[in-house]
């Protein structure tokens, strides 16, 4: 069971959903036809990161629910952290930041409590619903304390969200810290393409490009916004694809 989990994170990471989705989905009939509650824990916090690393957060949350719920009917302690984490961050997509915001500062709490220090992928979903609940200084914070966390781990991948969780932050300044926006953008980009973490490149795209169409680049926006619109749709992540293209067409509207 654990390797198929593991197996299931890294598809995600990847944009391999279909193939993600097959092994989880199998995983979890696995647990269940064994009546084994520490599988079903697993496979759930699988298949519901790989759902939210998708953006299909109606599979996404009641996976995670469940899971999290299981984990806490049958005490199976070492799974909280990844699930109110994953959790979390689903909730804060889906626009609940009061429900997020404390299950991310959970996670990361017993994370340290049981590490010594937070796993960093936890503290990056913190700054991100941060972000969105308006927080821009604690967000800098918990973006600039995940990076360094990433750095002394040597975790290249959590290292690349970060950086571009940084680059979201500067570049929703006001007014945008442009340089420092697309420094974080094009380091996570660079790092992203090197893992080949295709759906952190095409949210690295998307912010260039939203970058370069407030700060008057439109060509340099219209490159990028498009190379996200194309990812995102090769790999059905169609939940930012409305963005993208309102910003795509704002673009083009004033060419």
């Amino acid at each position: 069971m654990w390797s198929r989990v593991w197996l299931v994170l890294c598809l995600a990471r990847v944009g391999d959903f279909t193939e993600g989705h097959t092994i989880g989905a199998d995983a979890i009939r696995v647990a269940e036809a064994a009546n084994f509650p520490a599988g079903l824990v697993q496979a759930s916090c699988g298949v519901g990161a790989l759902c939210l690393y998708k953006g299909d957060l109606h599979q996404a949350i009641p996976v995670l629910e469940r899971g999290l719920a299981v984990c806490r009917a049958r005490n199976v302690e070492d799974w909280l952290p990844p699930l109110t984490a994953g959790l979390g961050s689903a909730y804060a997509l889906a626009g609940r930041i009061a429900e997020a915001l404390p299950l991310l500062e959970q996670a990361v709490d017993r994370s340290t409590m049981w590490g010594g220090r937070p796993f960093s992928l936890y503290v990056t979903w913190w700054g991100e619903t941060s972000l969105l609940a308006g927080r821009p200084e604690e967000a800098l914070r918990l973006a600039q304390q995940a990076l360094e966390l990433t750095r002394t781990r040597k975790e290249r991948g959590f290292e690349a969200g970060a950086l571009q969780l940084l680059g979201e932050i500067y570049a929703q300044d006001a007014p945008p810290a442009v340089e420092a926006a697309e420094s974080h953008y094009q380091q996570a980009l660079a790092l992203a393409t090197e893992l080949g973490m295709r759906p952190l490149q095409a949210h690295c795209h998307r912010g260039l490009g939203t970058l370069y169409s407030q700060t008057g680049q439109p060509e340099q926006a219209r490159v990028a916004l498009s190379t996200a619109i194309n990812m995102y749709r090769d790999m059905e992540m169609t939940f930012w694809l409305p963005e993208t293209k309102a910003a795509l067409a704002a673009v083009e509207s004033k060419a």
